[in-house]
C-alpha cells in the first residue's frame, strides 16, 4: 500500500515521454495551507530524469511541429473537454493545495485554465504567414535588377521549459502550455513545489486527449536542482517563467549563456493613483482585491496606493473599514473572502514585512495581528498608512494581503512616485476626468494600466517594464512569444 493510499490522498508519478515514471528521489508531501494536512505526495525527480524529459520533448518536436494546425487544435479542445468533465474534483484539488477559496479555485483557477485551452485551440488556427510588400532592387553586387517578394513566417521555437507559479496552478500553466503547443512546440513543465498536483491532472487530460508521447512532460521536486536542470538542459530552447524577480534573474543568466529564448513574468509593486475626483467606492473595491484575491499573492495587485491629499483621509478610512470587514478563515466556507497564504514560511515573511513597516514609521490601520484559526497559514488583511516611497514596504514585493498608502499633492508628483520603482507590471489610475486618467496612464512606466478598473482584457498584451519581466503573452501575443520569425524571400 502506498503512502497516498494510507492517508486517502493521491500520489503522482513523473510524466516523461508519454509514460508515468517512478521518481528517483521518492516523494514529498503537499500540504493544505488551510489545515496543514497532507493533500497528496509529489514526485522528487533526479537531474537525470529532468534531462530525460527534455530529451523526450526534443525527440517529439519534429513530428509535433509538422502536425496540421487542425490536429493540434483538436487535441487542445479535447483536453479542455476532459478538464471540464472533471471540473469538480479538479477544483477541489486546486482549493486544497493552494488554500484558495472554493469560488476562486473553481472560477479563477480551473475555469480560467479550461478557457485558455479553448482560446489556444482557436489560436492554433491563426495564420502564421504574413506577406510583405514586394521590393524593387536595382542591379548591384547582390545580383541583377528585379522584384523580390517576401513572407514573414512564424515557426515554433522548439522545446520550451514552463516554470510555473504557485498562486494559480491551473491558469498559469495553461497560459504557457496551451499557446506553446498550439504553435507546435513541445514542453517540459516544472510546477511550483508547493502545489504541483493540479498540473499532473492537466497532463493526464492532454494524454487522454491524444497528445503524442513526449509532447508534454511534467517533472517536479522540492529541491532547486530540479528547476535548474529544467532550465540548463541542452535540449531546451526556451524558458517561460513566472515567479520572483530574483529567481528570474538567475534563470536569465543561464539562458543568456546558451542564447535561449526567454519569457519572464516577474514581480510587481503595482501603483494605484487615486486622484481627488475619483469614485472612491470603485477605488476601494479595486484596491481591496489585494486583500481578498489569492490573499494578496498576485503580482498584478494594486499594493502601493498613491492618493491625492484632498481625499487621502477618506480613502484611508474606507480601506481600513473594507479590510476589517473581510472574513478570514476556512476557504471551503461560502462566506470566506480571505484564505491562507501558501506556506508557513511565506506567512512569516509577510508578517515580517508588517513588523518592518511599523519600524519604518508606518501606522497599521487594519490587520497587523495573526488571525484566530489555530491551524493554517493565515495573514490578516493589513493596511499601512503614513508611508513614504523610500520605505522597504513601499519598494519591495510583499506578495500578501498588505497595502501601503502614500499621499501626493499634484499630478506631477503622483506620476513621479508611481515611476519611482524597480517594478513596472500593472499600475492603475482612478479619476473621473477620463482625459487626465489616460494622459497619466501613458506616462506610467508599466506594461499595463487599468483606468478606473482592475479588470483585464484577455486579448491585450501582458508583461512588465523594468524588473517586472521580459516579453509579452496573452491572446495572440502568447502565440508570438512561443514562436520565431523566419523570412522567406524569392524573385518575382
Amino acid at each position: 500500500m502506498s503512502r497516498a493510499d494510507q492517508v486517502g490522498q493521491e500520489e503522482r508519478q513523473l510524466f516523461i515521454g508519454g509514460a508515468w515514471v517512478v521518481p528517483d528521489g521518492g516523494y514529498y508531501p503537499v500540504l493544505d495551507p488551510a489545515t496543514e494536512e497532507v493533500v497528496g505526495f509529489a514526485p522528487e525527480a533526479s537531474r537525470e530524469q529532468v534531462y530525460g524529459a527534455a530529451a523526450a520533448a526534443r525527440e517529439a518536436f519534429g513530428a509535433w511541429s509538422r502536425t496540421r494546425p487542425e490536429e493540434r487544435a483538436a487535441i487542445l479542445d479535447r483536453a479542455a473537454d476532459l478538464m471540464r468533465r472533471d471540473v469538480v474534483s479538479n477544483a477541489e484539488l486546486a482549493r486544497a493545495e493552494t488554500g484558495a477559496t472554493a469560488a476562486t479555485a473553481r472560477g479563477m483557477q480551473v475555469e480560467v485554465g479550461i478557457s485558455r485551452f479553448r482560446r489556444y485551440a482557436r489560436g492554433a488556427l491563426e495564420p502564421v504567414e504574413r506577406a510583405l510588400v514586394p521590393q524593387v532592387n536595382e542591379a548591384g553586387p547582390m545580383g541583377g535588377a528585379g522584384v523580390l517578394g517576401a513572407l514573414a513566417v512564424r515557426q515554433p521555437v522548439g522545446v520550451v521549459t514552463c516554470v510555473t507559479s504557485y498562486n494559480n496552478p491551473w491558469a498559469n500553466p495553461a497560459g504557457k502550455v496551451a499557446p506553446a503547443l498550439a504553435m507546435g512546440n513541445t514542453v517540459v513543465v516544472k510546477p511550483a513545489p508547493q502545489d504541483p498536483l493540479s498540473v499532473f491532472r492537466m497532463a493526464a487530460a492532454l494524454e487522454e486527449a491524444g497528445a503524442p508521447p513526449g509532447v508534454v512532460n511534467v517533472v517536479t521536486g522540492s529541491a532547486p536542482a530540479v528547476g535548474e536542470a529544467a532550465v540548463d538542459s541542452p535540449d531546451v530552447d526556451m524558458v517561460s517563467f513566472t515567479g520572483s524577480t530574483v529567481v528570474g534573474q538567475r534563470i536569465a543568466e543561464v539562458c543568456g549563456r546558451a542564447m535561449k529564448r526567454q519569457l519572464m513574468e516577474l514581480g510587481g509593486k503595482g501603483a494605484a493613483l487615486v486622484f481627488d475626483d475619483a469614485d472612491l467606492a470603485s477605488a476601494v473595491r479595486g484596491i481591496g482585491t489585494t486583500f481578498a484575491f489569492y490573499s494578496g499573492q498576485i503580482c498584478t495587485a494594486p499594493t502601493r496606493v498613491l492618493v491625492q491629499r484632498g481625499v487621502h483621509d477618506q480613502l484611508v478610512d474606507r480601506l481600513a473599514a473594507y479590510a476589517g470587514a473581510l472574513k478570514v478563515g476556512d476557504p471551503t466556507a461560502r462566506d470566506t473572502v480571505v484564505g491562507p497564504v501558501i506556506s508557513a514560511a511565506h506567512r512569516d515573511r509577510v508578517e515580517s514585512y508588517v513588523e518592518l513597516g511599523r519600524k519604518e514609521g508606518a501606522t497599521v490601520l487594519a490587520g497587523g495581528q495573526r488571525p484566530c484559526p489555530e491551524r493554517g497559514f493565515y495573514v490578516a488583511p493589513t493596511l499601512l498608512a503614513g508611508c513614504t516611497n523610500d520605505m522597504r514596504v513601499a519598494r519591495e514585493e510583499i506578495f500578501g494581503p498588505v497595502v501601503v498608502v502614500i499621499p501626493f499633492d499634484d499630478e506631477e508628483e503622483g506620476v513621479a512616485l508611481a515611476n519611482d520603482s524597480e517594478y513596472g507590471l500593472l499600475d492603475y489610475v482612478w479619476s473621473r476626468d477620463v482625459a487626465r486618467a489616460f494622459r497619466v496612464a501613458r506616462r506610467l512606466r508599466a506594461g499595463g494600466v487599468g483606468v478606473n478598473t482592475i479588470g483585464r482584457n484577455m486579448e491585450a498584451p501582458f508583461g512588465g517594464f523594468k524588473k517586472s519581466g521580459v516579453g509579452r503573452d496573452v491572446g495572440s501575443y502568447a502565440l508570438h512569444a512561443y514562436s520565431e520569425l523566419q523570412s522567406i524571400v524569392w524573385p518575382g
